[in-house]
């Protein structure tokens, strides 16, 4: 008799854990659970965001075209956008999860895929297979360089060449070349910029410490000379905006290995 009542309470216990399940299917979830289903994203950065993918594309499409100073102007201003979008996050508190990856894939196509196929279609050509081997190769670094980004974010330092700089270089080598000459093809300009694109792609997934220009600080008080050293910057990129950007790109590009080998002498002199 104990027996079967205690298979009857088990049979009532099973028949009430089956009906809890078939109501859960039917239940509308509250307002609070809905909440965390439906999140939103913030407007203002991601809006900047895909600008800067915008200009990717266009670049992508008018390197393809032969309109090769647009698609280099399309590169700095993605550099540019790129920039704004980050700092405005943080500014304004509103970093997430979204906009992280979001802006890494919008980098990989304004750094990544537009400079391969700009630096391709302008010169790279010639070389035939070895040209775009080496168009790919950069690609292929800048994604490493944004993963290695996303999985250890760097701090104080960038660890390789940021991949705005590595596409803003090779941008504005294009864009000062098609500005003050008129002949873009043949062996003795494609070998020097196949080496200057391989050189560019590997800084990027080197080790090589850079200054992250992150660490600028736009709130606190400066000296009344630093404000006035921003102003004739400005000043001088405005007078010839190509050229002084490659400037700053190559200056900003060599500083990298420069003070890596200066490191190394000081260390060794530290030793003897």
């Amino acid at each position: 008799m104990a027996e079967r009542n205690e298979i009857g309470k088990q049979g009532e216990s099973d028949a009430a854990g089956n009906s809890q399940k078939v109501s859960n299917l039917f239940d509308v979830d509250t307002k609070e659970e809905r909440v965390g289903l439906r999140r939103g994203i913030y407007l203002l950065p991601n809006l900047i965001t895909t600008g800067a993918l915008f200009s990717g594309f266009y670049a992508v499409i008018a390197a393809m075209s032969g309109s090769f100073e647009k698609a280099a102007i399309a590169i700095v201003i993605a550099g540019f956008l790129d920039a704004l979008d980050g700092r405005i996050a943080r500014m304004t508190n509103t970093q997430s999860e979204f906009g992280l990856q979001y802006d890494s894939l919008s980098d990989l196509v304004a750094f990544g895929v537009a400079p391969a196929v700009l630096m391709f279609s302008w010169v790279l050509s010639d070389l035939g297979k070895i040209g775009w081997t080496i168009a790919f190769l950069y690609m292929a670094c800048a994604a490493l360089r944004l993963a290695r980004f996303n999985t250890q974010p760097d701090n104080k330092v960038f660890t390789g060449l940021a991949s705005p700089g590595a596409a803003g270089t090779l941008a504005t080598t294009v864009w000062v070349w098609v500005d003050n000459f008129t002949a873009t093809t043949g062996m003795e300009l494609a070998i020097p910029m196949a080496v200057l694109t391989v050189i560019v792609a590997l800084l990027m997934v080197s080790s090589v410490r850079y200054y992250s220009p992150k660490q600028i600080n736009f709130k606190g008080r400066v000296p009344f000379f630093y404000m006035l050293a921003v102003i004739l910057l400005f000043a001088l990129i405005f007078t010839y905006p190509p050229g002084v950007l490659l400037a700053i790109g190559l200056v900003y590009a060599s500083s990298g290995p420069i003070q890596a080998v200066l490191r190394t002498r000081k260390s060794k002199t530290g030793e003897e």
